[in-house]
């Protein structure tokens, strides 16, 4: 029997600083090139003498299913970013842990099995349809789909969460997330930060967004709990204030909100990258796009997309599951160590913390053959079976594994269906840059330009 070494290999960075620098400048291609180097099992140095931490990455789909999913108890959200998450945006089933995120599951995961989540389709297909419209007078007929998507997957996911208070809440969300997320990203992998409560600029700007934000919300849900059993919404918001069991009885106005701000930062963000990412990738390869677009155009035969078609259309899932591959919305999940942990014949210490990155496990080239070309074809059912399991975990794994996923593949597949078959797109910019904020974001602009097409994927129609 081997004895798991606890020398783990990993780059030597500057003398005083380790590899601060280069994680802080290019964390993604950092770790790509770590792997390339050092394999699968990488230990990084970061921070000035007195500060310096030790990160351990875990590259294989293999030791990537340990961490999340065999031993997921010994690898735990304890670290500082998801302690700055929480101090931001609640402790919702994202942040959540231990017996606060086993009564938080079971209370809202009847409200995301798959036939509650179908009845959300209604809400996609007519956002889509909205942003399909505006296009028409889009300047230069040219858009810049991470902006577009973004503002569909807000709308879409609040007006679920919100009923007849979308509007509401919209303006406010898009006003203060991006404020609280770069300030919850900057504290987050920094060595050292002030108090909360202490007045910087940064602070006071950050807490005014949040005091914004939490208002809303507060404002809605107070009103949703004042109707009790005789509110008739169908809303998300509605029956997270209606879900009680005998085990766990229900949720309090600030448990309440505490999932609303995590559905709305991972129900609209990360699809938005997903669906983003599809376009501009489809836009660069009309030869995708176009057998995309065959495929709504014959199942829907000019109808407004239903839950149903979801299984009718394979080669759009495809397409989306590839885009996930190549710009997973989650490229970094990270964890500590409880105990020493052996992964890969490598013993980590305990107290240490460990990610896992499917960035760079989606490029890893023992599962993906030229793992930067994009081929939907990856993601046929026959290919999808001769990988390992966490060969691809764009929505993570194990007991944390997302619970919105099924909805956001929904929402994606319809959506695109919707603008392929209205629009054939041209990419005007080749190459989209990216870097980390909470999750995966645009670092540039991904434009676009757009030819309208008929109903039927073919054609002009007069643009305006």
């Amino acid at each position: 029997m081997t004895t798991p070494s606890t020398n783990i290999p990993g780059p030597t960075g500057l003398p005083l600083l380790g590899s601060m620098l280069d994680l802080k400048r290019d964390s993604l291609g950092t770790y790509l090139n770590a792997h390339r180097e050092h394999g699968d099992i990488v230990r990084f140095t970061a921070g000035p003498p007195g500060l310096r931490v030790e990160l351990y990455a875990v590259f294989s789909a293999e030791g990537a299913q340990q961490v999340l999913a065999t031993d997921s108890a010994n690898f735990r959200k304890d670290n500082a970013f998801y302690q700055e998450v929480r101090e931001s945006f609640g402790n919702g089933l994202l942040t959540s842990q231990d017996e606060d995120y086993l009564r938080q599951r079971r209370l809202v995961q009847p409200l995301f099995t798959r036939r509650r989540v179908d009845g959300y389709a209604q809400a996609v297909t007519g956002e889509t349809a909205s942003l399909l419209a505006s296009w028409r007078d889009a300047p230069d007929a040219t858009v810049d789909v991470v902006d577009e998507m973004t503002r569909l997957t807000l709308r879409a996911v609040a007006r679920i969460l919100f009923g007849v208070d979308v509007e509401a809440a919209v303006d406010v969300v898009e006003r203060c997330f991006p404020v609280i997320g770069n300030y919850t990203l900057q504290r987050g992998y920094s060595p050292v930060n002030p108090p909360r409560n202490w007045p910087t600029p940064a602070n006071r700007k950050a807490a005014s967004a949040m005091d914004e934000l939490y208002a809303v919300c507060d404002r809605i849900i107070e009103k949703r709990r004042a109707d009790g059993d005789s509110a008739t919404g169908d809303d998300l918001l509605t029956l997270l204030a209606q879900a009680e069991s005998a085990e766990d009885g229900s949720l309090d106005a600030s448990e309440i909100r505490d999932q609303v701000l995590v559905f709305l930062l991972a129900g609209h963000e990360t699809t938005a990258t997903s669906l983003a990412f599809a376009l501009h990738l489809l836009a660069r390869h009309p030869e995708h796009q176009a057998r995309a677009r065959d495929e709504a155009v014959r199942v829907l035969s000019g109808r407004t997309p239903e839950a149903y078609d979801l299984d009718a259309l394979p080669y759009l899932t495809q397409v989306l599951k590839e885009a996930m591959r190549l710009y997973p919305a989650g490229p970094v999940i990270g964890r500590q160590t409880v105990a020493a942990a052996e992964i890969g014949g490598h013993t980590i210490p305990a107290g240490k913390d460990v990610i896992v990155a499917p960035w760079v496990t989606h490029r890893h080239p023992r599962y993906w053959e030229e793992p930067e070309r994009f081929d939907p074809e990856r993601f046929t059912p026959e290919l999808e079976k001769e990988r390992p399991r966490y060969a691809w975990f764009p929505f993570g794994g194990g007991p944390r594994a997302c619970i919105g996923q099924h909805f956001s593949m929904l929402e994606s597949v319809l959506a695109l269906s919707m603008i392929l078959r209205a629009y054939e797109l041209e990419a005007v910019d080749l190459d989209v840059p990216v870097d980390t904020g909470i999750t995966l974001r645009a670092a540039g602009p991904a434009r676009c330009r757009l030819r309208p097409l008929d109903k039927e994927g073919e054609g002009n129609v007069p643009n305006g």
